[in-house]
């Protein structure tokens, strides 16, 4: 893709600004635009409109059967763009939404089929950031926007980030600061009578439960399989830097010993405790044990931070799997070139 222009930029601090019509307007004329959400900023773009959306995958680098998922303003639209909405799919809307939730349904035949990769299925949610939100009611169309990287790396938290892997592949950048859940959405397939759990994410199988009832949880694809959702199938959120996701606590110190003998420089990702524990000297602080929900939200950003100095490998610590902990290993899971 022709680089050929800057990345404009604008720092949005309320909902009311009026320069979100010009991003608006953007948007309706088929360009580029980034902007945030409240789990990572998305890389948006007229979802109806073909060579928009095949712009995103340009610009991205992205595999074109990963399907994208689409952003509305309200729950109006959904009907516009869908053939189905069951009524488990309609509890979840009520509960979660706007939120990190996204719900994948029989899709109609008002989409880019680029957005679906081809599937009969498409995802949508509604993002719980105002600024996000004022953006694609200005907007008033429907926006598929993937995370706002190149593919494979670390989703950006921040406009800085989107700038660092996307200045002058894109049109613009709304900042609207640093983002909150800090991972991408859960997405949940309605589309079949059991809803299943494609990607875990800010909302929790537990929370989904509650509502819904017993739901499923797909399992690792095989190469040859398309994925119905993003974050499925690719090596993803990976910094250039090794990353080692070590099991065991106790096998941390054995493990950097053994490459530190062949002259490997070893760094760390971990939390606040460990960091303690093992007595480190500047390690990357992900935040306490005892608030997976800061871990999580600081994820990306330090594996963004890693490639800033000179490893050889990052050795990262393990968390539990439960509540919001299932997606922050999901990422750390997929981020890793080995896991020990």
């Amino acid at each position: 893709m022709e680089v050929n222009h800057t990345t404009k930029q604008w720092k949005i601090d309320t909902p009311e600004d009026h320069r979100l019509n010009e991003a608006a307007d953007w948007l309706k004329d088929g360009k580029l635009v980034a902007f945030p959400t409240e789990t990572v900023y998305g890389l948006g773009a007229d979802a109806r409109n073909d060579q928009a959306v095949k712009n995103i995958f340009e610009a991205k680098g992205r595999p074109a059967d990963n399907p994208l998922i689409v952003h509305v303003g309200d729950v109006e639209a959904v009907s516009e763009l869908v053939t189905e909405v069951p009524e488990h799919a309609k509890k979840l809307m009520e509960t979660f939404w706007p939120g990190p939730l996204t719900i994948i349904l029989p899709v109609g035949n008002q989409l880019a089929s680029d957005v679906t990769a081809g599937l009969d299925t498409v995802g949508i949610r509604i993002p719980d950031h105002e600024i996000g939100r004022a953006l694609l009611k200005a907007a008033n169309i429907p926006v598929a926007a993937p995370s706002a990287n190149r593919s494979g790396r670390p989703s950006p938290t921040s406009a800085a980030h989107v700038i660092t892997d996307l200045n002058g592949r894109i049109d613009g950048v709304v900042d609207g600061g640093i983002t909150g859940v800090g991972v991408e959405s859960t997405v949940i397939d309605c589309s079949m009578e059991t809803p299943m759990i494609l990607r875990p994410g800010g909302v929790t199988r537990e929370q989904i439960e509650d509502v819904i009832g017993p739901v499923g949880v797909t399992g690792k694809l095989a190469a040859s399989e398309q994925p119905r959702s993003p974050g499925m199938k690719y090596k993803h959120y990976a910094p250039d830097t090794a990353v080692w996701l070590v099991r065991e606590a106790r096998n941390m110190a054995v493990i950097a010993n053994q490459l530190k003998d062949q002259g490997k420089k070893v760094g760390y990702l971990v939390s606040l405790e460990r960091a303690h524990e093992m007595n480190l000297e500047q390690p990357f602080i992900l935040g306490s044990r005892e608030n997976i929900d800061e871990i999580t939200q600081q994820l990306y950003q330090k594996l963004r931070e890693i490639d800033e100095h000179d490893y050889d490998v990052v050795l990262a610590e393990s968390f539990s799997k439960k509540g919001i902990g299932e997606a922050l290993m999901n990422r750390l899971e997929r981020a890793a070139s080995e896991i020990k």
